[in-house]
Parts: structure tokens; C-alpha cells; sequence
């Protein structure tokens, strides 16, 4: 499992924003996964993303890296925000788009 943690950290703090989901942002592979391309693209954030489905260690591993259960999870700045729900939550309030300004992934408003 380190290996796996390894390959995940470098990811995580390879990229801004990272988003690790079931399939790709131009074809998610579940409904989650698609809110939170759908939520990023309308903030205008640029992210990465990680097909969960293309490396079973990856995808057993994030679980266990985030001490989170599901999957989409969203990186930024190599800080764990959270889920499709938390994701939701955080857009609606404006607390997603205030945190991707402050990190300075997104122009604040």
C-alpha cells in the first residue's frame, strides 16, 4: 500500500486541482463523477483528473489515502475538500468558489 500512497501524494501534489472520478470529464462514468466535472467547469478551475476505473490500486487506495469512502474526490492545492455532496454544498453556499480564489485557481469576483 505505500507504493500506492506514493503514486497518490505525487499526483495530489502534482496538480492544483485534481480530481479523482470514474471516468474522464468529457465521459464521466457515474452521476457523481459528473456533478463534480460539471461543478469545477462552471467555476472556470482548471483541474487534472484520475480514472479511478483505469487502476484498481489507485482506486481502492484513495479511499484509504483520504480516509474517505467515495469516489469522486476533489484535491486543491493538495488539500482534500471533499466529495461529490461536499462539492455540492460548497458551490451553493459559494464557499467552493471563494476557496479555489483564495488558492488562486479561480479569479474572485
Amino acid at each position: 500500500m505505500t507504493d500506492v500512497n506514493a503514486r497518490i501524494g505525487d499526483l495530489v501534489n502534482g496538480s492544483d486541482v485534481l480530481l479523482f472520478m470514474k471516468g474522464t470529464p468529457l465521459f464521466p462514468q457515474c452521476g457523481f463523477s459528473s456533478r463534480a466535472v460539471a461543478i469545477l467547469q462552471h467555476l472556470g478551475a482548471e483541474f487534472d483528473s484520475v480514472d479511478v476505473l483505469q487502476d484498481q490500486d489507485i482506486r481502492q487506495g484513495i479511499k484509504a489515502f483520504s480516509d474517505w469512502p467515495t469516489i469522486p474526490q476533489l484535491y486543491v492545492k493538495g488539500e482534500f475538500v471533499g466529495g461529490s455532496d461536499i462539492m455540492m454544498e460548497m458551490y451553493e453556499s459559494g464557499e467552493l468558489k471563494t476557496l479555489l480564489a483564495e488558492k488562486g485557481v479561480v479569479q474572485a469576483e
